[in-house]
């Protein structure tokens, strides 16, 4: 029996696993786990199946005309060496462009070696996955906080009244809230007598739980959240409460809310004036209260005022950092600040070269990078690298930078898989299977619902001929220093330790050689765990606090250790100029006039919007037989009066057209989706030329990212808009020809 973290998702449950013969047969929830209590979704029951799934490369792949070939990593990292190097030292750093995927938050190699590895290759083109998910909420963090990733998380087990907009937790599990058995602790609100409120363009499976559903125009948010802050301010609802003293900019956003009355706003997000105004007395009135909006929030027009709304509600009502409302974790790799105050927020330290658009926290929109790939001139990109991320499905008109990547000079991808995107790489570099190496969310932790810490150590013996993450991003960083291929990795984790060190005799005032001889692990990424978790909040303090966290203790504990619910932490998590929350900067002010013009907007007849399974979380779970058996899940829901309009039936096929691209999709007729809205899933598309993920292959369903228009972004974080795309669909209807083939 062996215990761990599951990776799958942002929910951080624990695993109890059984192990026989270097093999993990069965995966069930941790009863005893601190924060799961014995929780488990579909997906963490499949752990195993995912370590062992035959497609997963185990071994380097080198490109050899057409096809891939696997090789020694020796030979793999010298072709890294000779792709990569000539071409940073011709055409400069720029020439490179980077992509991060989301499982890169799931793994300690993520946490620790990218950051060194974007350092040392020194290229403005940084893209993630964080510019088609999230973008906006970091944004408007960092102008209400001063760093974008100070993100307060809804208090679940304390609160009276929980309002969210534009997520689906009873199947996602959570994103931005790391909260384990999310479904349970909803059921917990509404068990002590509370209500929790979904508002969503779809019935989902939050929202059949839910004490009330309110549909919505797809992209309106922002206008309901604005005529809630309306009515706030006319009907004398504002009380910041202990707020009072640590935020500015209240009468700022008063003026700005002026305009949007719930009767204007209404004809715009379709939810009726007395509901817009009745959520605003019931979030004024309940004990305690809290806003949460998500991934529906983000990935459209006005992603950031969204974001910003959302917060700006909870402060107005008295509901930020205290219990039961939104509240800051502490994690235990975290060190409390001493005080409040810092440099503040700003974006645009650099543009991208095509089109312009400026950097948001260290990256720039992933919807430019084919713009940047095709656009000749200096600084052209000519050499991409990916880590565990496919953008070929995931990001928007993803059918062009398919073709733009197939005209790059070298490409290189760490990734455990030949998917849609490693397919066009010249070198793919896989790291371990996730059982073989130890896990602790350094992200996930940071956004908890209530503060706890855990590590898993590696469940399975390590692979001889496989190669740690650390150990391939370690190499890869020092390829990028002009170091060589043959380096050992150690320079690198000898570099990082003892820059943790360093932080470390800062902090306690001891010499960094003397607290060497105290460092636990047996692998560099636990040895830089160790350092942040004794130097954290928590922290033994390298003994002098016998009480506190280390790995050991960490691993002395292997169901986690409970470090209770969360506390108020203003101002010190403050790192505005002001060290207050600054509710009204001025891009957001900029940016409200643009929302303001478009209340009188006409609306598009049709538009598109994603959904989330239970199952699925994006392309790179789709490859295990038990997530993907069943009916058919890639589909396209339509309203009963729009497919009597469009001539639509259950069950036939349709054609959905946008400004970007065509696909064809099998329709279900639905009430769950509002009229005027259908809905595909993202993450599919699978089967292409080169691919080798024989599951996925054999359920390959549509890529809704055909649809997605590269040319539409946030303003603000520059993330694209996924959500309340303008389609046009039309039933398709097969035709036998003379000699027996299918026309449509």
């Amino acid at each position: 029996m062996a215990f761990r973290t599951c990776p799958l998702c942002e929910a951080a449950c624990g695993l109890e696993l059984t192990v026989r013969d270097d093999r993990i047969v069965a995966a069930r929830g941790d009863r005893e786990h601190v924060f799961s209590h014995g929780f488990l979704c579909p997906k963490g029951a499949t752990f195993g199946e995912l370590s062992a799934d035959p497609d997963r490369l185990r071994r380097p792949l080198v490109r050899r005309g057409d096809q891939h070939v696997e090789v020694s990593w020796d030979e793999a990292f010298q072709a890294v060496e000779q792709g990569l190097r000539p071409i940073i030292d011709r055409y400069g750093p720029h020439a490179v462009a980077l992509y991060l995927g989301n499982p890169n938050v799931h793994t300690m190699a993520g946490g620790l070696y990218l950051t060194p590895l974007l350092r040392t290759l020194g290229t403005r083109n940084i893209f993630s996955a964080s510019t088609v998910d999230q973008m906006p909420k970091h944004v408007s963090c960092g102008y209400l906080y001063g760093n974008p990733l100070t993100i307060p998380v809804p208090d679940l087990d304390r609160t009276d009244l929980l309002l969210v907009l534009g997520a689906n937790p009873w199947e996602s599990n959570g994103s931005l809230a790391t909260a384990a058995d999310f479904p349970g602790r909803l059921k917990a609100i509404q068990a002590r007598g509370g209500r929790f409120v979904v508002v969503d363009p779809r019935r989902t499976r939050t929202a059949e739980h839910a004490d009330e559903h309110l549909f919505i125009r797809p992209g309106t948010d922002a206008f309901l959240l604005f005529g809630i802050v309306h009515t706030l301010f006319a009907e004398g609802l504002v009380e910041l409460g202990g707020l009072a003293g640590h935020v500015t900019g209240v009468d700022e956003v008063r003026e700005l809310a002026d305009a949007f009355t719930p009767e204007r706003v209404s004809a715009v997000c379709a939810v009726p004036v007395e509901r817009i105004r009745g959520l605003a007395r019931e979030l004024a009135a309940a004990p305690t209260a809290a806003v949460y909006g998500r991934i529906g929030t983000c990935t459209v027009e006005f992603g950031t005022l969204t974001s910003w709304l959302v917060d700006v509600v909870n402060v107005l009502t008295g509901n930020l950092d205290r219990p039961g409302g939104v509240m800051f974790p502490l994690a235990a790799h975290v060190s409390p600040r001493p005080r409040a105050g810092g440099k503040g927020f700003r974006t645009g330290r650099w543009h991208s070269r095509v089109r312009g658009l400026p950097e948001v926290k260290g990256e720039l929109p992933v919807a430019t990078l084919a713009d940047e790939i095709e656009t000749p001139g200096d600084e052209q990109v000519r050499a991409f690298v990916t880590v565990a991320g496919n953008p070929v499905l995931s990001t928007p008109n993803s059918d062009r930078l398919d073709r733009a990547l197939g005209g790059l000079d070298f490409m290189v991808s760490v990734d455990p898989y030949l998917n849609e995107t490693t397919r066009h790489a010249d070198v793919v570099l896989p790291p371990t299977d996730p059982a073989r190496k130890g896990h602790y969310d350094f992200s996930f932790l940071a956004l908890a619902v209530r503060n706890f810490a855990a590590y898993s150590p590696p469940v399975l013996p390590g692979d001889p001929a496989s190669m740690d993450e650390c150990d391939i991003l370690a190499r890869l960083t020092l390829i990028a220093a002009g170091q060589g291929a043959g380096t050992d990795p150690a320079v690198l984790h000898e570099q990082l330790l003892e820059q943790a060190l360093q932080r470390a005799a800062a902090a306690t005032g001891r010499a960094a050689t003397e607290l060497r001889t105290l460092v636990g692990g047996d692998h560099p990424a636990e040895r830089l765990l160790d350092v942040a978790l004794r130097i954290g909040a928590y922290g033994d303090r390298f003994g002098a606090h016998p009480d506190g966290l280390s790995l050991d203790r960490l691993l002395a504990n292997p169901h986690g250790v409970d470090l209770g619910p969360l506390q108020p932490r203003l101002p010190e998590v403050l790192q505005t100029s002001s060290g207050k929350v600054e509710l009204s900067g001025e891009p957001i002010a900029a940016d409200v006039a643009r929302l303001r013009a478009a209340l009188g907007r006409d609306h598009a007849d049709l538009v598109l919007v994603g959904r989330r399974h239970l199952r699925s979380n994006n392309s790179w779970m789709h490859n295990v037989p038990a997530l993907v058996k069943g009916r058919d899940r890639c589909t396209l829901q339509v309203h009963p009066a729009d497919a009597d309009r469009l001539a639509l039936t259950d069950g036939g096929d349709a054609r959905v057209t946008s400004r970007a691209g065509t696909l064809s999709a099998r329709v279900v007729v639905t009430d769950r989706v509002m009229p005027g809205v259908v809905s595909l899933p993202h993450g599919w598309g699978h089967g292409l030329a080169g691919t080798r993920m024989t599951v996925a292959a054999a359920h390959p369903g549509v890529n809704s990212n055909l649809l997605t228009d590269e040319t539409v972004i946030d303003q603000l974080s520059g993330n694209s808009v996924l959500n309340g795309i303008p389609v046009e669909v039309k039933a398709e209807f097969a035709v036998t020809g003379r000699a027996g083939e299918v026309l449509t």
